[in-house]
């Protein structure tokens, strides 16, 4: 039988741990606080510290006063790293190597966070933090409204939360939108009430509330904060205003703005010049509605830019607070940027009419169309319908993506450069060296080594085996802290990566990857050899070179997968019958 975690048990349980000495009061004197930032569907050149033309001053200057890496890798979709992320296993471990879905019951697809994982929250208050969430959850299963909440945020360690469950939907009524633990929705919640809704503003205005409500409540308590925005995942949703600030910027097309980040990545060090531009995905001459494929990335840059202002927000309230200098902050995002196509056809047999409008207490229920919005529209999409307003529905489709993950190839899903390296932005004066600001960490490092890294900075000498009454799995990752003085990590094993058969592993300069098929003929693709020294836009195959390299590193993947719950599999594969 297992033991519920309420707030409550999980508090006696934080304060048994504390005074058994995983984290002594000598270390609490010196604990930083830690705000991590995840956004959602972006690609590695979309900040301007990482080549970006879009303007995000924010994250520009944290890198300046800290550390970029340059080799920093997610699990290529937005459940499996969020569960990474929270956990420091491999999504897989977590319990979500797919969706949020329970695939076949088997140890690594229940699609959700297990119990046999710490969530950081939990993990940080063994050491005295006090935790707070504002954002994309998505790491459990989601039923109804009426559903089981024992796997939300108050339940895995947070105190105070605002976001919502699921992922996606419309940026002006998100679906599963709650507060706490009680659903809400953006007309009724009594708490926060601006003139216009908008979820990434929403998102930031209440992560600067939890802290300035920590500030009058424990002022002398460390606190971590994790913001998970949604931008910018489809819809493209924006408000006009910032819209306007990138008119015509993407009226030339692809080319010249993915020439432009490339050239920027160079000169900045973030990639050498042995990192070729891999092949243009779409031709701009090809494009039937240029107007509109072009405000299509008019909003995805608004979107990015708006997140960027939030985090400014609550960057500005730290140190309003006089915690700047010791408060670890780090961004990432969850994959690559996403190629998928929503919200890019007009609809068959034309769009709905007989939507009413919902009162303030009735949930949006959809996050793709058809749907509608609050006062009774039908979200429009296709071809011709602007970007943007609460009633449109689009992504901004493979063309764009292809430039978000300059110079690398493939998107959101796979394993491929593109679909899983993600910035990583590291700012903590009181922690990181002061000759190292401004400087770029090469070392290869995954979204694994997170809750290491907060682990070994809030002075947990011994990572728990218990939890209540759950026995929880050693961690994965490693602490990233060695790098903030510019030392080497202690990793003692390769990176590895499974996503619907898109795998990889990562060895030294080594990367052995391939795509993989679903449907009636799921199977793994031909394995592809890389030497990332040299080519790590995975131009040159070196495997037909190189077999007894490849029959190394598959078989080291092969062990893996096996011991990370990869396999068995959810689904029937070639050669696991």
């Amino acid at each position: 039988m297992k033991l519920a975690v309420t707030p409550l048990f999980a508090a006696l349980v934080i304060a048994l741990l504390f005074s058994a000495g995983y984290a002594s009061a000598e270390d609490a004197k010196g604990q930083p606080n830690i705000i991590l930032i995840m956004s959602d569907d972006m690609g590695f050149s979309d900040i301007g510290c990482y080549g970006s033309e879009i303007k995000t001053p924010t994250l520009d200057g944290l890198a300046k006063e800290g550390l970029r890496f340059t080799q920093f890798y997610n699990s290529a979709r937005c459940c499996p790293t969020r569960a990474s992320l929270l956990s420091g296993m491999y999504p897989h471990q977590a319990g979500v190597g797919l969706m949020t879905g329970n695939s076949g019951n088997l140890p690594g697809y229940k699609g959700e966070l297990g119990r046999d994982v710490m969530c950081i929250a939990e993990t940080l208050g063994t050491a005295g933090y006090r935790s707070y969430m504002a954002g994309k959850w998505h790491v459990t299963r989601f039923t109804s409204p009426n559903g089981p909440k024992d796997n939300w945020p108050l339940q895995r360690g947070f105190e105070k939360y605002y976001g919502t469950i699921t992922g996606a939907g419309s940026f002006f009524d998100p679906a599963t939108l709650c507060r706490d633990n009680t659903y809400i929705t953006p007309v009724n919640d009594p708490k926060y009430k601006p003139k216009t809704y908008y979820y990434t503003d929403a998102i930031s205005d209440n992560a600067v509330t939890f802290l300035a409500e920590h500030e009058k409540e424990t002022p002398k308590k460390p606190f971590f904060l994790y913001v998970a925005y949604t931008t910018a995942h489809w819809p493209m949703h924006a408000l006009p205003h910032d819209i306007a600030k990138y008119k015509g910027k993407y009226d030339g097309g692809f080319a010249p703005i993915r020439q432009k980040r490339y050239e920027r990545l160079l000169e900045m060090g973030l990639i050498d010049e042995s990192t070729k531009m891999s092949p243009q995905a779409d031709d701009w001459a090809n494009v039937k509605d240029k107007p509109w494929e072009a405000r299509n990335m008019e909003v995805y840059a608004t979107m990015i830019d708006s997140m960027d202002q939030g985090i400014g927000r609550i960057v500005a309230e730290v140190k309003r607070q006089g915690k700047g200098d010791n408060t670890l902050i780090m961004f990432l995002q969850d994959n690559g940027g996403c190629a998928e196509g929503y919200g890019r056809y007009a609809p068959r047999n034309g769009y709905k009419t007989d939507y009413k409008p919902l009162g303030p207490n009735d949930f949006q229920t959809k996050i793709w169309p058809p749907m509608q919005t609050r006062d009774g529209r039908p979200l429009k999409h296709g071809p011709g319908v602007m970007a943007g307003p609460e009633d449109t529905f689009i992504g901004y489709g493979r063309g764009w993506a292809n430039v978000s993950n300059t110079p690398f190839r493939e998107y959101k899903h796979w394993a491929h450069e593109g679909g899983i390296s993600t910035p990583l932005v590291v700012h903590w004066p009181a922690g990181i060296d002061k000759e190292l600001n401004g400087k770029l960490e090469k070392q290869p490092t995954h979204i694994i080594d997170i809750m290491a890294t907060c682990a070994d900075v809030a002075g947990i000498k011994q990572y728990p085996k218990k939890f209540g009454e759950n026995d929880i799995q050693p961690l994965e990752g490693v602490s990233l802290r060695p790098t903030f003085s510019g030392k080497a990590l202690e990793r003692k094993d390769a990176l590895y990566f499974e996503h619907h058969l898109n795998s990889a592993i990562r060895d030294g300069d080594w990367k052995l990857v391939c795509k993989g098929q679903l449907g009636r003929e799921a199977k793994m693709h031909a394995w592809e050899l890389y030497d990332m020294s040299k080519d790590r836009s995975e131009l040159n195959n070196l495997a037909d070179k190189h077999p007894e390299k490849v029959k190394e590193l598959a078989a080291k993947w092969e062990a893996w997968a096996k011991r990370a719950k990869v396999k068995p599999w959810p689904y029937k594969t070639e050669g696991d019958k």
